[in-house]
């Protein structure tokens, strides 16, 4: 996953992560549930991609 990611997705990950952390440093029940959300998110627009992109024939 990570080889398809240019800088910019990267850094993105990292603030991600961060700021996961930090919350989960105040708040771990808070923090598992966010993450949680933010997984379920990624997996929907995986999703979405996946099959816009089988729709034009492209993968």
């Amino acid at each position: 996953m990570l080889k398809n990611l240019d800088a910019l997705g990267i850094v993105g990950l990292l603030i991600l992560l961060g700021g996961i952390g930090l919350i989960a440093y105040a708040n771990w029940i808070v923090a598992v549930g966010i993450a949680l959300v933010v997984a379920g998110l990624g997996l929907v627009v995986k999703s979405l991609i996946s099959g816009m992109l089988q729709n034009f024939g492209m993968f």
